[in-house]
């Protein structure tokens, strides 16, 4: 049965990795990487509000784990928002990299209280 989890969680990791090429070919490459703080922003927002369905026990754990493991892992990116970083202090745009952080900072906190807020009145 335990493998069956891995099986999910592949699954959805496929459709998270592929949902997220799919908005960056959408929005294209420009002088800011407006698609990796989109899924980061929105991935943070939907883990949230999936964690705090799981706990209320709305969703099993194997759903859950397929969701937040599984999906939103490899729908969101942590590496390609310090790659980018690294890239903007590197060609000198030091504000534009600073402006990226604080916006991947600042939106994924306010996205993943808004998420918990939202699973909690709709539960």
């Amino acid at each position: 049965m335990g493998n069956v989890k891995f099986v999910w969680v592949a699954l959805a990791g496929g459709a998270g990795a592929v949902s997220r090429y799919a908005i960056g070919l959408a929005i294209g490459v420009e002088r800011f990487p407006w698609a990796t703080l989109l899924v980061n922003v929105s991935g943070s927002f939907l883990f949230a509000f999936v964690i705090t369905f799981a706990t209320e026990r709305m969703l099993s754990v194997p759903l859950a784990t397929a969701i937040t493991v599984g999906f939103l892992g490899a729908y969101t990116t942590f590496s390609t928002l310090a790659w980018e970083t690294f890239t903007f202090t590197h060609t000198g745009r030091t504000g534009t990299a600073i402006l990226y952080i604080a916006a991947s900072l600042a939106g994924g906190l306010a996205a993943a209280w808004s998420g918990y807020e939202l699973a909690r009145v709709v539960r």
